[in-house]
């Protein structure tokens, strides 16, 4: 169960740091972010994340806003997730954690 939810708070933090990542390197190169490798690449990472948040959500929210919105979720499940993990050190002692 430990190892269950070492993955999934380790794959929320990975799709977290590319959706902020790509924010950040978008903000960096401006209007030719399209045609930058490395922002390419940071997109077709953060690919799954925006693609559920863009199945689930209201088709009122513009796809501009599909980002924020999914790194809001996507910060949720990871407080939850950590709170899920340290209940779980706590039942079976914190020696199992390490």
């Amino acid at each position: 169960m430990l190892l269950a939810i070492v993955i999934a708070k380790s794959l929320i933090e990975l799709s977290l740091l590319f959706i902020v990542g790509r924010f950040l390197l978008g903000l960096l190169a401006g209007a030719k972010r399209n045609t930058n490798i490395f922002w390419q690449m940071l997109d077709i990472a953060a690919k799954p994340a925006l693609w559920i948040t863009r199945l689930v959500s209201p088709k009122l929210i513009l796809d501009q806003h599909i980002p924020l919105a999914a790194a809001s979720w996507l910060l949720i499940a990871w407080v939850l997730v950590v709170k899920l993990k340290v209940d779980l050190c706590l039942q079976t002692g914190v020696a199992a954690c390490q």
